[in-house]
């Protein structure tokens, strides 16, 4: 299914408050990260290559949105993330503004195989400058880097679409290719949206 890692790492949530208060609120001193992208671009395994240092590709989709919480510890600073890794279908995409409600950071994930799913990212992108916090982080991730004999989209091209975000005013994402399999990348990615969190504290 192109997701990984065993259905008890993560704590699902389908919806939204019932009883227990607001599901999506951050906890104390934790900075709220939203993943968001197509189905089977690998969100799921990105971040349990984070939180576990694992991979495997035998998850199901995930329904609604995953949750983990993840310290990592960046120029000699600790910071709280705390992870939220929604659903890839398209039936679940309502479901999204829930999820990136007063978040810090927003991921995006592509897959460097499928064009498809980059164009998904850029509606994503669109979608976040209107409804998403004014001073969110956004991140783009092009996952499956190991995949190098069936690239469809190059870096070129993601460098280009940063470019043309600048040139409309819009402050250049955070960008990086990245390989849950092998681990390139991830840990680079999540640190240096770290680095910006602090920085606009």
């Amino acid at each position: 299914m192109g997701f990984c890692g065993s259905k008890s790492q993560k704590k699902p949530v389908r919806g939204g408050g019932g009883g227990g208060g607001d599901k999506t609120a951050i906890g104390e001193n934790g900075r709220k990260i939203v993943l968001l992208g197509e189905m089977s671009t690998g969100k799921t395994c990105l971040v349990l290559r984070l939180v576990k240092n694992e991979f495997s590709d035998k998850e199901l989709p995930t329904i609604g949105a995953a949750f983990m919480v993840h310290k990592m510890n960046v120029d000699d600073k600790t910071v709280k993330l705390e992870i939220w890794d929604t659903a890839g279908q398209e039936r679940f995409r309502s479901l999204a503004p829930m999820y990136y409600k007063g978040a810090a950071a927003a991921v995006i994930v592509y897959d460097i195989t499928k064009p498809e799913s980059f164009e998904t990212l850029i509606r994503w992108v669109e979608e976040l400058k209107f409804r998403a916090p004014p001073n969110i982080v956004i991140a783009l991730a092009g996952n499956k880097c190991d995949l190098e004999n069936e690239r469809a989209i190059s870096q070129e091209q993601a460098e280009t679409y940063l470019q043309k975000i600048e040139e409309g005013g819009g402050e250049r994402p955070i960008f990086f290719e990245c390989s849950a399999k092998s681990g390139q990348g991830v840990q680079e990615l999540f640190k240096e949206i770290c680095r910006k969190l602090e920085n606009r504290k």
